[in-house]
Parts: C-alpha cells; structure tokens; sequence
C-alpha cells in the first residue's frame, strides 16, 4: 500500500502491454477527510451485497499478484452477462474507458428505473404504494451516494404525505408545474369530450351539471388538495392558468380558475379565500350560474364589485376577466340579457333605460376582452360599443317583433288575416354587429338558440345564414354548435321538409363544412334526430 507505483509487464495476444498500477498511499490513509467522505458514500453497498472501495483496499493489501486481483474484482463486480465480456475488448481497442462505458450503462438503467417508479406511481394498483415502500426500503442504504440519490429522493418524494409536498413545492416551481401538468391536460380533455359527447339532448347538455357538482370533478378535488392552505401554490397554479389561456386562448381554463377559488370556498380555506380579490366576485357569480339568471339583487351586489376595483389595483381586473370569460359564466349572462330583452319589449321600454342591461354588457365585454387584457397587461375595462346599444338590441328586437307580428296573424280568423308573409331579410344593422362586435355576435348566437328552443322554425330559417359570417367565427365555436345540435333535436318533425334542411345544411352547416367540429354536428343531427325525408335529400346529406 505504501509503494506510489510500480511497472508490471505481461503478454497478451502477442501484444506488449505495460500497465501502471499507481496506487496513492493518501488512499487507503484512514486519517484522510477524503477517503473517509468516500467511505460514507459507499457504506451502504455491502448491504446490498455488492463491493466498495473498502472491499478493493483490502484485496489490494493481502494480494500478491494485483493485476490478477483487479481482474477477479472486475469479474465479480461487473455486469454479469457472458456476450459482454467478449465485447468489453472492442472498447478497448476504440479507446473507450471501462469507467465511461459503466457509467453510460448505470445512467441507463437510473433512467428507465425512475421511468418505471414514475408509472407505477401514476397507476391504479391499489398496491402501488406497497411496491414504491418496498423499492424505498432496498434503495435507501444508498442514498448518501450522489449518483443514486434522485432514485431514492424520487421513492421518498412519492411516498411523503401531501403536508410534506406542499413544503418542496413551494420552493420549486419546475417540480410542481410537473405536478399539475397533467392534471390541467386531463380537464381539457374532460371538457372536450364533454361537448362532443353522443349523450346529447336539450335536457342534458355541457350547461347541465350544477356548479357544486362540477367542483366534484377528480382534477378539481386533487388540485384542491395539492394547494391545502398554500396561498403560493395556489398563485403558481393561477400563473399555469394564464399562462396557458394566453397560448391556447383555451376558455376551459378560465372556468377551471373559477372552480378551483370555489372548491377552496366550499372547505373554507379562509387563508386563500380572504387574500383572493376576486372571491366575493366569484361568489356572488357563482349563485347566478346555479340560478342560470342575473336577478335584480345580485346584479348591484356584482356592480358594486366593479366599482369598487380602486385606483392602483386595476390588475384585479384580470382575474375578475378570466372568471367572467368562463363559459359558464358566459352562458349565464347571455341567457340574463335575451331574458331582459324581452322583458323590456313587453314593457315597450329601451333597452338603453335598463341598468340591469347595461350591466350585463358590461360584464360580458370584460369577459369577452379577458385574453386581450392580459395578452397586453393594459388592466383597464373594454368600453363597450354605445351602437350595440342603440343600433343592435334594436334591430334584434324588431326581429322578435316580425316573428311576434306573424305569430299573432296566423292566430287570427281567416277572414281577418291579411297576406303578410313571414320576413326572411334581416335587419342591416342586425348583420353589421353580428359580423363586427364580440359582445353583440354572443347576444346574437343566443337569441338563434333561444328561437331554437322555442322550435320556431321560420325564425331559425331567418336566422341560420347570417350566422355563416360572424366575428370570428364564433357561430363555428365548439359550444355553440354543441347547444345549437342539442336544440335543434327538438324539431325533429321539422327535418322531414326539404325547406328547413336546406335552411340547416346548406344554409348554414355545409357553408363551414370544412371544420372538422362540423362533421360531427351533421353525425349527431343525423343520429338524433327521426328523418322522414325523399331519397334525393338523403343523397345530399
């Protein structure tokens, strides 16, 4: 041990080969820090039954040949698979160290265990837990030794109550956005196969479920439970949320920002609650959405909330954009506003002279420019348009109106009819905003859907091509056309006249039929609704 080096020289296949064996006394000092730090490393390996350096010093000691010694070590210590040992050579001859070849391979196998720890953690197995606590109790003699440590920290970190979680991923943001990746893919994908279910009607529909049901939902429930009383959890998974409604311009995100402050509100978690601006909001929104209606009360308890955003903390407005933008909260508002609209033309008023209007508007533009808003960091209330108002609402009113006007005349006795014929032109103005404004087009597309619930054929008739140009395409959007297949199953009957399923098809349908959405909108009307139709409109469908 004490001998610094020395030259051995052997014969192997003809070759010449000079091998220095340097061995450095400060080694095997035990008086050495490091040789001591190495010691503890590897103390753990002979529990495995598996040879440390430890283990090397001795033999090199009471050895008498070394080389022969290094060689019965390497044997018994290496990969133990006979086709290797006739290629170990050919590294030999590229030049290539055993020491990099080992490690490559050891990183390997680290790799696809850690894969492997990883899915049986994501897995179902109730026993899953029983597997990860055994692999824990075999790895964790090792755990001093850097290159073993993320296996047994990975063990650790899986198994560690969620309290303990909460701890590591406060301080590491990487680590948990890896946590909650999945969990925000999962709800898109719950949405979406939500609004293209086969489980279609005008009684169950992507609106139907209640929102303390929805907050039930397996992502809501986990995230809920990630977060605890957290609020930096809880701000990060917000960030997520932005940051991927900014690149996806993906609504679902913005309904998961809702329910996620409501599933805190529902356990209480007032550490959350109390410091989130936007909770009473939210709160007060959320009994609208249960209702389905904006009454008279809450709408000044929602009014006051906007009024009460204070100078310097206009970036409230954001959030309050976001949750507003939620198609849930969308649908609300929109049903609220065809509501008002007709209460005010029974009561021959304008619909400039009815706050509770002007209010839904103004909520419905804040949720409609919520992407706008917080692409720009510009946190300022869109001004709505005065010509929705004044030039819109009352050409959509005078729609109502002709259909009113014929609806009455056909009720009349036939010697007091007169041969008024049902309008099929629509209002300038009507076409101009459905085209032009985000906020008027919504109003717009729910009024179709409202005359489509009411199975008023000629109106829908009237309605259906101007909705082949709108503002961005909305009339296209998965969500209309998933609420415009489930109400259109209520004229089936209406499906047997050439006249309403060219109005549907070739008026409307096949003018986008390009859109992949809208291939499915054509199964689902084929498969739910009863035709009774010649063969040539069959052929064309």
């Amino acid at each position: 041990p004490r001998v610094c080096h020395s030259n051995v020289t052997y014969f192997v296949g003809g070759y010449r080969r000079t091998v220095y064996i340097q061995i450095y006394k400060e080694i095997f000092n035990l008086k050495s820090d490091l040789y001591r730090t190495q010691l503890k490393m590897f103390a753990g390996l002979p529990e495995l039954g598996i040879s440390n350096g430890e283990d090397l010093k001795e033999t090199l000691t009471n050895c008498t040949e070394p080389l022969k010694a290094i060689d019965q070590f390497q044997t018994e210590n290496g990969i133990l698979l006979p086709t290797l040992q006739s290629a170990l050579p050919f590294l030999d001859l590229h030049g290539t160290p055993r020491l990099e070849f080992h490690q490559s391979v050891f990183d390997e196998l680290r790799d696809k265990l850690m894969e492997r720890v990883a899915t049986i953690a994501e897995g179902k197995d109730e026993e899953r837990y029983g597997k990860l606590e055994e692999l824990l109790e075999k790895s964790f003699p090792l755990v001093k030794m850097p290159s073993i440590q993320p296996v047994v920290i990975s063990f650790l970190f899986i198994v560690c109550a969620v309290e303990v979680k909460r701890q590591i991923w406060q301080d590491n943001q990487a680590l948990f956005g890896d946590e909650v990746s999945p969990l925000l893919k999962q709800y898109i994908v719950e949405k979406e196969a939500a609004l293209f279910s086969s489980d279609l009607s005008i009684l169950h529909n992507f609106f139907s479920p209640s929102p303390k049901a929805r907050r039930q939902g397996e992502v809501v429930l986990k995230l809920t439970q990630m977060i605890g009383k957290n609020v930096k959890l809880y701000d990060m998974v917000l960030q997520f949320l932005r940051t991927l409604f900014l690149r996806t311009r993906n609504v679902h995100y913005c309904t998961l920002r809702a329910e996620l402050l409501m599933s805190l509100h529902d356990l209480d978690i007032s550490e959350i609650c109390s410091v989130d601006p936007c909770h009473k909001f939210t709160w007060c929104l959320d009994a609208c959405i249960r209702e389905k209606f904006v009454d008279a009360k809450r709408a000044r308890e929602l009014q006051g909330f906007l009024d009460g955003v204070k100078k310097g903390q206009e970036q409230v407005l954001g959030d309050l954009s976001m949750i507003l933008c939620d198609p849930f909260a969308c649908n609300t508002l929109v049903l609220s506003t065809v509501r008002n609209l007709q209460e005010l033309l029974s009561q021959d008023a304008l619909p400039r002279d009815s706050p509770d209007l002007m209010l839904l508007l103004r909520m419905l533009s804040l949720g409609q420019g919520a992407w706008d808003m917080i692409d720009s960091q510009v946190f300022k209330e869109p001004r709505l348009e005065l010509e929705v108002v004044t030039r819109f609402l009352p050409a959509m009113l005078s729609v109502v109106v002709d259909d009113y006007t014929f609806t009455v005349e056909q009720k009349l006795p036939s010697e007091e009819k007169t041969s008024l014929t049902y309008p099929t032109a629509l209002p300038d103005a009507f076409n101009k905003y459905l085209q032009e404004n985000r906020v008027a087009c919504e109003i717009g597309l729910y009024y179709t859907l409202h005359i489509a619930k009411q199975r008023n054929k000629n109106a829908l008739q009237r309605l259906l091509p101007a909705l082949v140009e709108t503002h961005n395409e909305m009339a296209f959007g998965d969500i209309f056309l998933h609420l415009l297949t489930g109400h259109l199953t209520l004229l089936s009957d209406e499906f047997g006249t050439e006249e309403f399923c060219s109005a549907v098809f070739d008026g409307f349908l096949l003018a986008s039929f390009s859109r992949s959405v809208l291939s499915w909108v054509v199964q689902e009307i084929t498969a739910n609704v009863a035709f009774e139709t010649d063969g040539n409109l069959t052929a064309q469908l």
